[in-house]
């Protein structure tokens, strides 16, 4: 379980620039910009205060021009961006859709780049693409084109990527790194890290390598832990006169955590806090988590200080990375107190917070205590999710109350829209199962795996070992799998021919 909180403490200090705009847009929402004593009405402020995705931004939009107000396209541009940052992809599309109709706003590739991201991200690739095949040949520069790129780098379609980068170089638009660094992304992504060097090869062809350039390659080495040509790329930055940024330092930091090199590291730290600022929020979780893996408490607690006293509120992303470094230290207190305070001041209601709390504690074998903060969970009206209820399915599983396991994987579960399936939960639940011989709780986990789409032979073999363990004999199995479109193997008939000669089971299948 402790993977769960190793990757809530890596997401987090990615999740505080989302956070820190969300503060932002906070103030914006009051629908007002102060002027003098007292607040001037924007259009801005209006369509970010709108918040609720049933809301129209057209209908804003139309309201504001009633009103003999005008409408620049700069400050919707700008109001896009806003959006953008905060996730309210919806309200962007639908002004970016606005201004496609407006026979007085002149629209250029740059803006329907923008416009065929959010269609990626609110409607798929499919649509994206027809998005991209629709718009006028003059609108198809590098800009939408390399849109279209990221949206393939997005859904890691690595021969739709090469195949439109070979397209942009013959129209002589790869004169900037964004698209090889796209690439660089999709490869590292993908476990295709040989292909980089090429990639590289070409961008230096034809253009010169940026700062994030230079952090995905970083990055490639982390994933190698290779120090020495990670210094190397560092020297070769400040020769090229690129200023490494936060991200350069803190991907350094953690190749030489890796290689227990913590003098090097300590000095990258340091080269890191002092880009950490308002602007670079984000930063200072990456602190956090870098400290922490140091294990260096004293650190963390002046980071954390530090941050409190620069900040107005922490944010639910800081909370989560403070907390998580805390339970990976192993204080347990500290971090008890921390989430009180969290619970004191926070409105979001975010279940991975205490989701944090909830695995130390199964970790521990804490199982009633675990039970207790759950039910306190529940009554801060805090609602479970996915993560949570996984958490308790294993907890309950170490402590072989299948009765609970089994709600509580059903919960997890029906808890999400599509189901990823998590093999090693599916396959301990029914070693447990299968060791008691328990044809009840078998036929039950059966029916949860076939609402949720993930029947397979091994399942079903899983369940013939469960009635031969009992001694029983099931009923129509093979026709059951026929039913679920599941392929018998030599061990399902092997299986079937054993329990044949048992007594015919008293549970009959649950449909």
């Amino acid at each position: 379980m402790m993977r769960q909180v190793r990757a809530l403490l890596t997401a987090a200090r990615y999740f505080s620039t989302v956070a820190a705009a969300t503060e932002k847009a906070a103030k914006v929402s009051k629908g007002a910009e102060k002027s003098g004593g007292g607040t001037r009405d924007t259009l801005g402020g209006r369509l970010v205060s709108l918040v609720y995705p049933k809301r129209s931004a057209v209908v804003a939009i139309r309201k504001w021009k009633e009103e003999g107000r005008p409408v620049r396209k700069y400050e919707l541009n700008r109001i896009v961006r806003e959006l953008r940052k905060l996730k309210r992809y919806k309200h962007a599309l639908e002004i970016c859709e606005w201004m496609t109709l407006q026979h007085d706003i002149k629209l250029l590739p740059g803006d329907y780049a923008v416009h065929l991201d959010l269609v990626a991200k609110l409607r798929g690739l499919a649509s994206a693409e027809k998005f991209f095949e629709d718009l006028r040949d003059q609108m198809r520069d590098r800009h939408t084109c390399t849109a279209l790129l990221h949206t393939y780098v997005q859904y890691k379609m690595s021969a739709k990527a090469e195949a439109l980068m070979e397209k942009m170089s013959e129209c002589g638009f790869l004169k900037s790194p964004l698209p090889y660094n796209h690439m660089i992304s999709l490869y590292t992504s993908n476990g295709q890290v040989e292909k980089v060097p090429g990639i590289i090869q070409e961008l230096k062809k034809n253009t010169s390598p940026d700062v994030v350039t230079y952090n995905l390659m970083l990055a490639v080495c982390a994933t190698k832990n290779d120090m020495e040509t990670a210094d190397d790329l560092l020297l070769t930055m400040k020769k090229a006169k690129l200023d490494p940024d936060w991200v350069t330092y803190s991907t350094l930091t953690n190749i030489y955590i890796k290689g227990k090199q913590f003098k090097k590291a300590a000095s990258t730290l340091k080269d890191m806090e002092k880009m950490a600022s308002r602007r670079n929020r984000a930063a200072y979780s990456s602190l956090l988590s870098l400290y922490t893996n140091m294990q260096d408490k004293d650190e963390i607690q002046r980071i954390w200080k530090k941050m409190k006293s620069s900040f107005h509120k922490m944010n639910d992303a800081e909370y989560t990375c403070m907390i998580a470094s805390l339970v990976k230290l192993e204080d347990l207190g500290e971090a008890e107190n921390l989430y009180n305070e969290w619970e004191s001041v926070s409105t979001t209601g975010d279940a991975r917070i205490p989701n944090l709390l909830l695995a130390a504690y199964i970790n521990r074998d804490q199982m009633e205590v675990a039970e207790s903060f759950y039910q306190r969970i529940v009554q801060k009206d805090i609602s479970p999710c996915y993560t949570t209820w996984e958490l308790l399915t294993w907890g309950y599983l170490k402590k072989k109350q299948m009765e609970k396991v089994l709600a509580c994987f059903k919960q997890a579960i029906g808890s999400v829209k599509k189901w990823d399936p998590n093999d090693r939960l599916v396959k301990e639940v029914f070693n447990k199962i299968e060791e008691e011989g328990n044809i009840e709780g078998a036929e039950k986990l059966l029916v949860i795996l076939r609402k949720a789409g993930h029947l397979t032979t091994e399942v079903y073999n899983s369940i013939l070992r469960t009635y031969a363990k009992a001694g029983k004999m099931p009923l129509i199995v093979e026709e059951r799998m026929n039913k679920d479109n599941v392929p018998l193997n030599g061990e399902t008939h092997t299986l079937i021919k054993i329990t044949s000669k048992m007594c015919v089971s008293e549970v009959s299948s649950i449909e």
